[in-house]
Order: structure tokens, then sequence, then C-alpha cells
């Protein structure tokens, strides 16, 4: 097609009134929402924590590329639900870090978005009132505001990338990205990856096969041309630079864990197979705990055994903590808290068991 074909064909597209062009649809509803950039002007990154939000991706790379012998620590609530209970776990947490920085980077899970196989919860951008109301401008004004009030604490940010669109409303602030076990085949999530200016981990498949984190990790590193959306919310082409701190994550599979000794073994075979960095995290929870919270202990105790046994591929680690043990149902009077989705490790559990890692590390 030639240019003065394409620019007649748009200019006839643009003649169109709606409800010409588009047919009547009775399952489908929108409303408006605000640009990523009115939000990002009504809820601004400030110079100074724009700056350290550079620092601390700096600083994460480093410990993911082996120039930085710490261990990186992504810990916290498995999705954010409760704006007072979140910002009382990150005080505590911030009071921590320092504490145990020597051996360790403790990252603030900042999860707002919950991959559903089949219906439930969503996550805080989608449902900020718990009530089903679908209140997504909310939600994502809470979801900015609670992040730069973590990020006010020192602490660097961490969530799960799931709805391309909603990454430009909060990239700015993480630290560190994962893509989950169930979007890491996504070509648009790969895409997604490319154009981040941070670490990014995707999640081994869950079946516990590592051929499709690989290969998303090969293709995030690659320069992309792709549609999507600008900062004011206009069709656009995207094109990429291609991004190289992608990193693996272990989460166990239908099989059962794969945070052992061989299982880990043969996750930096496959990677350094396909040419890529042998940079591992393990995330303690999900099938490698049994979806046991309360195995999460268990789990890092095997992986800081293999960093003193001399592996120096696994880098990271990921916990789901909050105050309280467990998890609790959406409905009724909720407690305080405690997760609603995925159970966690409570408050005393996790700080007992990093003081205690970081003491291992210590000792060496």
């Amino acid at each position: 097609m030639n240019s003065s074909v394409s620019a007649m064909n748009i200019a006839v597209l643009h003649s169109i009134e709606p409800e010409q062009s588009l047919a009547s649809n009775t399952r489908r509803h929108t409303r408006p929402l605000p640009t990523p950039a009115e939000l990002r002007q009504h809820l601004p990154l400030h110079r100074a924590l724009a700056e350290r939000v550079q620092a601390q991706r700096q600083s994460i790379r480093d410990i993911l590329n082996g120039d930085d012998p710490r261990l990186l620590v992504v810990v916290g609530p498995c999705s954010i639900h409760d704006p007072e209970a979140v910002l009382e776990y990150a005080r505590r947490l911030a009071d921590l870090a320092p504490q145990v920085e020597d051996q360790m980077l403790l990252v603030m899970r900042a999860y707002i978005e919950k991959p559903r196989t089949t219906i439930g919860w969503k996550g805080l951008v989608y449902d900020p009132r718990l009530d089903g109301s679908g209140d997504m401008a909310g939600g994502l004004e809470l979801s900015r505001r609670l992040m730069l009030q973590m990020l006010e604490l020192g602490l660097p940010l961490a969530s799960e990338l799931l709805q391309p669109l909603v990454a430009g409303y909060v990239d700015d602030l993480l630290g560190w990205a994962a893509i989950g076990a169930r979007t890491s085949e996504s070509q648009v999530h790969r895409e997604l990856v490319s154009g981040l200016d941070m670490a990014v981990g995707f999640k081994n498949g869950t079946d516990g096969s590592m051929g499709i984190a690989v290969d998303a990790m090969r293709s995030a590193a690659h320069a992309h041309q792709h549609f999507g959306v600008d900062d004011l919310g206009r069709p656009a082409l995207v094109e990429t630079a291609g991004n190289p701190d992608s990193h693996l994550v272990l989460r166990g599979g239908n099989q059962g864990p794969n945070h052992d000794a061989a299982s880990v073994a043969a996750a930096r075979a496959a990677l350094q197979q396909a040419g890529v960095e042998p940079r591992i995290m393990v995330d303690c929870s999900h099938a490698n705990s049994g979806k046991n919270p309360l195995r999460q202990p268990e789990v890092l105790h095997d992986v800081i055994a293999q960093r003193l046994a001399g592996d120096a591929s696994l880098r990271a680690v990921m916990l789901e903590s909050h105050l309280f043990d467990g998890n609790q149902p959406l409905s009724g009077e909720l407690r305080y808290g405690v997760s609603i989705t995925d159970g966690c490790l409570g408050w005393t559990g996790t700080e007992q068991l990093l003081r205690g890692a970081a003491e291992r590390l210590r000792r060496g």
C-alpha cells in the first residue's frame, strides 16, 4: 500500500461518525479513563524520587549481573487490597532494610493486578472498593498514590505487569517487574518488556517447563516495532530498543518444586545453551512451597545453602509476606493485614527469616 492510499483511507475513516462505523454491541460498554499522562501529571514523580528509582534499578541490575554479591529479595503482600495495612507493612520493611543491606537488597512487592484463570477479584486497579463496582479510575489513582508513598519510605518497588495498558500508569515507579507464568509466552508481554528500563523476571511455565521463559528472555532482549498506545492514550507504533536485563524466575510447576540443586542446574544449563546469562531468581511461594506459605522458609534455606556451596547463578528470591499468616476469602468483615489472594507468611516469621538468612550469609 502506498502512502497516498494510506492517507486517503485514514481521511475517510476520520470522516465517519461513530454510529455509522460501529455495529451495535450489547455485550460491551466503555467508561473513559484518565490517560497515563494525565495521571502522571496529577500524581507526579518528582525529580529526587525519580533519581532514587534510577539508582534502585541500577542496584538491582548490579546484583542480577553478578557485579554486586548481595541477594536480591522481592518481598511483600501477594496483592494490595488495604492501603493502611500495606503502608504499615512497608514501614516495617523500610526499617528492616538497612539492618540487612550488607547481605541483601529488599524490594517491596506492590502488586496491583492479579491473574485469574477463571473468576475472582482482579486487583486494586480494577476493584479498589472490593465490591465489584469496577472503579478502575479510582483504582489507578489509588495504586499510583500508594506506590509514591512507599517510594518516599526509601523502598524499591516491584510489580507483575499483567495488562500492558496498565503498565504505562505506574512503570516509572518500579525498580523491578515480573511477567507471570501464564503470560511469559505472550508476544505482547515480550514486546512490552523490550521497552522497559528495568530488570524483569520471566517465570517458568505452570507446567514447570523452562523453554517459554528462556525464549521470552531472548525475545525481550531484541528491538521490536509493535502496536501500542502513547502516554496520551492514542494508538501508536511503538519502537523499542530491547531489554538486556531480564532473568529467569523458578516458581515450580504442576510436577512439583524446582528450587532444588538439580532443578537449578538444569535451568542454568538451559540458559547457557540458549546463550543467555544464567541469572536466576527462586520464587519461594507457589508450587515451590506447595502453595503453603509457611513452607517458604524451607525454600529460602535451600537457596541460601546452594549459594553458600558456590552456586553463583542464584541471585534473587521472592517471598509472599503480609502482616499476618495465611489468607482469607473476600467476604464478610475482613481481618486486618491478612491477604485476600494467595496465602502469605506473617511479618514476625518474615522478619526472623530475613534476619537469619542475612546472618547465615555473613558467616559464609
